[in-house]
C-alpha cells in the first residue's frame, strides 16, 4: 500500500528561508527559517499518512499494526518502531558541535538517566547542493601546528596535549575553559585567524562572530573539513565529533534524540559524557552508492536514490518512505512532485517510474 504523507517543518534559527520552500514550490523566502522537513514517526514530529481519505498520525498508524506496516524482519530487529528518520536539511548557519553515543552507550546511559531514549543515532548526509561539514579529528600533530600557528600564547593548554598526541585532553581544555577568560581568548583567536587567512581560518573567524565567547570556534583547525558535491554522502557513526556549516541535503539517521554537545551552542553540555563518548580515532566514512543504495554500517537505515525512467522495482517486505526532490516520479501509481512523499508499508513490491529524482529510506537489515 502506497500512502501520501504530510510532514512537519522545523523552524530552527540556523535554517534557510529559501531551500525547502523553493523545492516544495511554496512562496520563497519563507517567513521564518526552515531548517528541516521530517519524514517518519519521531515523537517530536510524526508525519501524517492518508488512508481511505482521512489523515492519521503515521506513528499511531504504525503502532496500531506494526507487523503489517513494518514487516516481520523489521519488527524482529527493532520492535514496533520505525528505526529511521528521513529529513530534508537546509543549513544557513552552523549547527552545534556534537557527537552521538553507540547502541550500547545509549542503552547504558538511558538506564543511568543520561539519555532521553535507549537508541543510537548514526547519520548519513547526502548533498543536494554543495554542503560543508566538519567531522572527525585531524591528526593531532596537524591540529597542533594549525592552532599553534595562530600565535596565541593562551592556547598552549590546547596545543601541548595535541603535540603529545592526546586529542581528548585538548578537547577537554577547550570545553572546560574558564568562563571569565573566554571572550578575551576568542577575540585573540579572531584577530590571529583573520591575519593568517585561508579557508579554515576564515571559518574560524566566521564562528567567532557567531559565538564570541566559545573557544570551540577553533573547530575548523582540529576537525577535518568536508566539502560535499551534489550526490556525495558522508556517514557519521557513534563517537564522531561533527558540525554542519552550510548547504542543503537529504539526511537519514537512527530515530533518536541522543545528542551530546561540545560547543557552538547555548544548550547545556555534559562534559564527562561528551568526553566518554567522543573517540578521536574514529573517522567519518565517505559513502558512494552501490547501484541505487548508499549502504552504511548502521542497521537502522540505508538511503536509496534514482531517476527511475520507465520502471524501477523495489522489493517488498520492508517499510519505505520516498520523497521526490526534482521533476515528477510515480511511486506505486501515486504521482509525486518536489517535496511530496509517500509511505510504502511492508507488503509487496512497488515500481517507480518517471524522469524526476526520488530518494527513499529503508531499514539496512542486510
Amino acid at each position: 500500500m502506497t500512502s501520501l504523507l504530510r510532514n512537519p517543518v522545523k523552524n530552527y534559527d540556523w535554517g534557510s528561508r529559501t531551500a525547502i520552500a523553493t523545492l516544495a514550490g511554496r512562496p520563497s523566502p519563507a517567513e521564518r527559517p526552515e531548517a528541516e522537513m521530517w519524514f517518519g514517526t519521531h515523537p517530536s514530529g510524526s508525519s501524517s499518512v492518508l488512508r481511505r481519505g482521512t489523515w492519521h498520525s503515521l506513528a499511531e498508524t504504525v503502532a496500531a499494526d506494526p507487523m503489517a506496516e513494518l514487516g516481520e524482519r523489521t519488527v524482529e530487529r527493532f520492535g514496533s518502531r520505525l528505526p529511521y528518520l528521513l529529513k530534508l536539511i537546509a543549513v544557513d548557519l552552523p549547527l552545534s558541535l556534537q557527537v552521538h553515543p553507540s547502541r550500547q552507550q545509549a542503552a547504558e546511559g538511558y538506564a543511568r538517566g543520561v539519555y532521553v531514549d535507549p537508541f543510537p543515532k548514526p547519520e548519513l548526509i547526502c548533498a543536494l547542493t554543495p554542503f560543508t561539514a566538519l567531522a572527525g579529528f585531524r591528526p593531532p600533530a596537524e591540529a597542533a601546528a594549525l592552532i599553534g600557528g595562530l600565535g596565541v600564547p593562551e592556547l598552549e593548554p590546547v596545543v601541548a596535549p595535541l603535540a603529545a598526541g592526546d586529542a581528548s585532553a585538548a578537547l577537554r581544555a577547550l570545553v572546560e575553559w574558564p568562563k571569565e577568560g573566554r571572550a578575551d581568548l576568542v577575540a585573540a583567536i579572531a584577530r590571529a585567524a583573520s591575519a593568517a587567512g585561508g579557508p579554515d581560518r576564515e571559518l574560524v573567524v566566521r564562528l567567532t562572530g557567531i559565538h564570541p565567547e566559545d573557544p570551540a570556534c577553533l573547530a575548523p583547525l582540529f576537525l577535518r573539513r568536508h566539502e560535499l558535491r551534489p550526490g556525495e554522502a558522508l556517514f557519521l557513526g557513534a563517537g564522531v565529533l561533527h558540525c554542519y556549516l552550510g548547504g542543503f541535503g537529504v539526511e537519514i539517521m537512527g530515530s533518536s534524540d541522543n545528542v551530546l554537545r561540545a560547543g557552538l551552542t547555548s544548550k547545556p553540555m555534559d562534559i564527562d559524557e561528551l568526553l566518554r563518548v567522543t573517540d578521536p580515532s574514529i573517522s567519518p566514512l565517505p559513502v558512494e552508492p552501490v547501484g541505487n543504495l548508499y549502504r552504511t554500517p548502521a542497521p537502522e537505515f540505508r538511503l536509496g536514490t534514482a531517476v527511475p525512467g520507465s520502471g524501477l522495482p523495489l522489493e517488498g517486505g520492508v517499510p519505505r518512505i520516498l520523497v521526490c526532490t526534482e521533476g515528477e516520479v510515480e511511486v506505486g501509481g501515486q504521482m509525486l512532485r518536489p517535496g511530496e512523499s509517500v509511505f510504502v508499508r511492508a507488503a509487496g513490491p512497488v515500481r517507480l517510474r518517471g524522469s524526476g529524482t526520488v530518494f527513499w529510506a529503508e531499514p539496512g537489515l542486510d
